[in-house]
Parts: structure tokens; C-alpha cells; sequence
């Protein structure tokens, strides 16, 4: 069943960089941008995460908590997190990625003629009240933070 604007969006608890859970539900009262990602480090994903870093005033201004999701642990995330001065909380979330999964961003991807289970890159605005705002299934990694603030009217 595809997840629609207005859906509650699915609860989780997940460990952050540093190991400490964060549960989605506990953050009701204040818009939360939620963005899955493959893998730490890599060009994509860290044009992604610089995006967000340098648009951060911004959704710190307006009160919008952002969390990055990959299958990448705890200590990669803290590394990614320093070498890029990322001022967000990034999330790890095993294989086979329930949470993902329940987002509809773990799947079948194609890479090179070959074919493998993998996260995939999707970025969902929750409101306040816990429920779907927006949905980006077709993400632009550099303009990622531009976007969403754009279609919130809030750059």
C-alpha cells in the first residue's frame, strides 16, 4: 500500500550517531524532514547532506527537526558528520531496513547490470501532527534542503 500525503507517517526508534534512540513519535509538534540515503560519504550522499548543512538556519529558524536514515553505523555516521560539520542527527537502520521498508525506500536497485537490495534515495516532510506532508520519491541530491524549503515557503 503506497503511502499518501496525509498518511500518519510509519512510528520508528532507530540509534543515532551516537548511539542514543530517537523515536519518531516523542517529536510530535514540530515539522520533521526525514531523508534516506545509501551510504555515507560517498558524492551523492554528501551533496545531499552539505545541502541541508548549508540551507541549516533555515529549518533551524522554523523549528524542522532533519534526520538522515542509511544502513550505515554509528561510528561511520559520526565520521561523515565531522568531516562535513553536518549539524543534524543522522540514523542507522540495519538490513534488511525495517524503517526504510516501511517508507518505501529499501528495495531492488540496478546498478551496472547488476541487481541488489539497497536504500533508496527519498525525503519525507512529516507536519506537526505526525502525518505526511510531503513525499519526494524522484530526490535531486545537491538541491535536496533547496526544495523542500522552497515548496514550504519557507526560503
Amino acid at each position: 500500500m503506497a503511502l499518501q500525503i496525509g498518511d500518519p507517517a510509519p512510528d520508528f526508534t532507530l540509534p543515532d550517531q551516537n548511539g542514543d534512540p530517537v523515536k519518531l513519535s516523542e517529536l510530535k509538534g514540530q515539522r520533521v524532514v526525514l531523508y534516506f540515503y545509501p551510504k555515507d560519504d560517498t558524492p551523492g550522499c554528501t551533496k545531499e547532506a552539505c545541502n541541508f548543512r548549508d540551507r541549516w538556519s533555515s529549518f533551524e529558524e522554523h523549528g524542522i527537526r532533519v534526520l538522515g536514515i542509511s544502513k550505515d553505523n554509528a561510528t561511520s555516521h559520526a565520521k561523515f558528520i565531522g568531516k562535513h560539520e553536518l549539524p543534524f542527527t543522522l540514523l542507522t537502520d540495519l538490513e534488511p531496513c525495517p524503517v526504510a521498508a516501511s517508507y518505501e525506500s529499501y528495495g531492488l536497485k540496478k546498478f551496472m547490470g547488476r541487481e541488489y537490495m539497497g536504500m533508496m534515495r527519498h525525503t519525507f516532510v512529516i507536519d506537526a501532527e505526525g502525518k505526511l506532508e510531503r513525499t519526494y520519491f524522484k530526490v535531486k541530491a545537491a538541491t535536496m534542503a533547496d526544495t523542500i524549503l522552497s515548496d514550504l515557503a519557507l526560503d
